[in-house]
């Protein structure tokens, strides 16, 4: 007589977990996420990260509002609960003021996440799920923590400039992400498409580390420019390092950036 044997399907946020374990500790080693560890996080690098933050924020619910009534998107739809865009905006006009549209910048590694946010709202709405999973329910485990150290780090009054790190909307985290999870989990998706959301899942943690590296990258180029001129001026007193008005808007803020964040971090990724 042969026993019954039963295989258990895993849960698809138990899947997410575990194809994107490489990529998520290669994430928290990037620098950004060092230094809010370290609770040497600063200004300029908080004001950067903002910056990408809104660009791929405001894709992914412009994308999620569009596709809200598809039945993979529904059960996780909570724009009441966690839509960020508006915080983030709130949070860029206390730094840059009421013309902050004009003043950021971010790195082309953000363009291309915001791009694949917006094709697959078009082609693929059912992989806004990894996207929306990874990115929600990764601010709002690590929220609160981050924002306190944010606020200790930056000197900052508290909630001023930090609203992206709270969610007035969810009175306990862990309650909201069990039932997160349990909608997520209810999603029904043919074996093709579950692996299509895994595999998004996967590229969703890649696009951040490429944006943090663009930045690193972009930091590199900016700090030899200013080694440079630095060299040059110890070589011709009596002048002062002047950012030439041709240069992009990005390196010439980069440039104004680099002393101070070389002084406490060193390069740094976003």
């Amino acid at each position: 007589m042969h026993s019954e044997i039963k295989i258990r399907i895993k849960d698809l946020s138990e899947q997410i977990k575990e194809v994107t374990k490489e990529s998520h500790v290669r994430a928290e080693n990037t620098e950004l996420m060092l230094s809010f560890q370290r609770g040497q996080v600063t200004l300029p690098q908080y004001k950067l990260l903002l910056c990408s933050l809104y660009e791929i924020y405001r894709a992914l619910e412009e994308e999620m509002d569009r596709n809200s009534n598809h039945p993979a998107v529904a059960p996780i739809y909570f724009p009441a609960e966690l839509a960020r865009i508006k915080s983030i905006e709130k949070d860029l006009e206390y730094f840059y003021g009421p013309d902050w549209r004009e003043k950021i910048v971010v790195p082309a590694a953000t363009q291309r996440y915001s791009h694949r946010l917006r094709q697959i709202g078009k082609e693929n709405p059912e992989f806004l799920v990894a996207h929306a999973y990874t990115r929600y329910l990764g601010d709002l485990s690590g929220g609160q923590v981050l924002g306190r150290i944010a606020q200790k780090s930056m000197g900052l009054k508290s909630g001023e400039g930090l609203s992206f790190f709270a969610f007035p909307g969810v009175s306990s985290p862990n309650l909201f992400k069990q039932l997160y999870r349990s909608r997520m989990n209810s999603v029904e998706l043919t074996a093709e498409e579950r692996n299509g959301v895994l595999e998004e899942a996967v590229r969703a943690f890649e696009f951040n580390i490429q944006v943090f590296d663009g930045l690193q990258k972009m930091l590199s180029v900016a700090g030899n420019e200013q080694r440079q001129s630095s060299t040059d001026s110890k070589a011709v007193h009596g002048k002062t390092l002047q950012i030439p008005g041709t240069f992009s808007p990005m390196l010439r803020m980069i440039l104004g950036l680099f002393v101070a964040l070389a002084a406490v971090v060193g390069l740094y990724a976003l």
